[in-house]
């Protein structure tokens, strides 16, 4: 079974919307690496940025535009492309294809039968 284990926040104005959120659910919002896309801590988590808390899940925040318009749930795939395939088989289409995020991992979205933008992501292999 894939997990849901990240979120998306669309915004129009990140500084507004970080401090939104920020005051709202006490959730720390960061930068990552200069990249203009906020990480949005919401469990106390690990050195390594990874919730401690079980079923908890972390998220992020980033500028309006191309797949991310609105929230964005995020799942942990073994393997994007083939799953990919497997969505297009099933009704869904690609709006990203397979991305590098840094040397962590790739990130693709795709849109279900029903509209809905969502995400998957899978781990750079070590």
């Amino acid at each position: 079974m894939d997990s849901v284990v990240h979120f998306e926040i669309a915004a129009d104005n990140i500084k507004r919307a970080s401090t939104f959120y920020n005051k709202a659910f006490g959730w720390q919002l960061n930068e990552w690496a200069g990249s203009g896309y906020y990480m949005a801590m919401t469990t106390p988590s690990n050195r390594d940025g990874q919730p401690s808390s079980p079923g908890s899940i972390n998220g992020g925040m980033g500028k309006r535009g191309g797949p991310l318009q609105g929230v964005v749930v995020t799942i942990m795939v073994d393997d994007i492309d083939a799953k990919l395939v497997a969505i297009k088989k099933l009704g869904g289409s690609v709006l990203a294809k397979k991305t590098p995020v840094g040397d962590m991992g790739f990130t693709a979205y795709f849109k279900d039968t029903e509209g809905n933008t969502v995400g998957l992501y899978q781990v750079a292999k070590q």
